[in-house]
């Protein structure tokens, strides 16, 4: 690609809706302002004018003043890319982290918290594909369902939130991961056929990995543990664990022994009942044949 090309890209990209930010997540408005001073701060001192470094780095002048006064997210590839120009040698890059964090809406914030903590994760859904597994046109296409309808930026917002929890894939050591899902929700075409292809093909690409189990809860098993809702399970280095299910004490997350016991009771019977993760794939290809 051609420098214009390229420059026309990052232009396109931050321009892209999903990257304002929530003026009511103060934690995020802080780190968020927090780095557009620094990165202000560091431009100043190098003596370059906006559009000048706007050029550099492949954006707007406008878009520059935007994520220097706070008003919008910088993408973890501007913050490298300023790092490169500002000569900063690693700490504008180095924010990253906190960046990344604000993009997740205040409720997932602890959820991803703790999700990257966890070492096993188990998980039971019936009503949508959770989110660890989603497609980034799945999740676009799941928001857009809702009603009342989230504006265009939150639904980007949203998804880039969503599939950004994935990144527990990459995790080294890997969490022992356990998906059990619904076997109506492989065959719902949320988003049309190609995003529904697409949404079959990744499930058998996680399934296929070595900390993964995925399995499928056929429809014509009569009753399981699972018919009031999702069971979530998540246990930590340190032995304790935390979880939460929609038919279970409220809804509400759960850290007592006892609680957490009735969970790992009602999951287990659910992964009994389910199809061994090896037809689970078998039947998600013969689905994926029928498209």
């Amino acid at each position: 690609m051609s420098v214009d090309g390229e420059v026309r890209r990052l232009k396109n990209e931050a321009d892209e809706p999903g990257w304002e930010v929530d003026p009511d997540d103060d934690w995020g408005v802080a780190v968020v302002a927090t780095v557009g001073r620094q990165l202000r701060l560091w431009r100043e001192a190098s003596g370059m004018r906006a559009a000048e470094f706007g050029e550099a780095v492949g954006y707007g002048e406008d878009l520059i003043y935007k994520i220097e006064g706070g008003k919008r997210i910088p993408r973890p590839e501007f913050l490298d890319k300023a790092d490169e120009v500002l000569d900063a040698g690693g700490l504008i890059a180095a924010m990253k982290e906190d960046v990344n964090k604000v993009r997740y809406p205040k409720k997932l914030r602890d959820l991803a918290d703790m999700e990257a903590k966890a070492v096993e994760i188990g998980v039971y859904v019936c009503n949508s594909i959770n989110g660890l597994l989603q497609t980034p046109e799945h999740a676009r296409a799941a928001f857009e369902s809702r009603q009342p309808p989230y504006s265009q930026a939150e639904v980007e917002r949203l998804a880039a939130a969503r599939v950004a929890r994935q990144s527990i894939f990459e995790r080294d050591p890997a969490p022992a991961l356990g998906f059990v899902l619904e076997e109506a929700l492989l065959r719902r075409p949320l988003g049309g056929t190609m995003v529904w292809r697409g949404q079959l093909e990744r499930l058998l690409e996680v399934g296929r990995l070595r900390n993964v189990t995925l399995q499928v809860m056929p429809t014509h098993v009569e009753v399981h543990p699972g018919l009031d809702g999702r069971i979530e399970l998540l246990k930590f280095v340190d032995g304790t664990a935390t979880g939460r299910s929609d038919g279970a004490f409220n809804g509400r997350p759960v850290t007592d022994p006892r609680q957490v016991r009735v969970l790992e009771l009602r999951y287990g019977t659910i992964r009994a009942q389910a199809l061994p993760p090896r037809e689970s794939l078998a039947f998600i290809e013969q689905l994926l044949g029928e498209t």
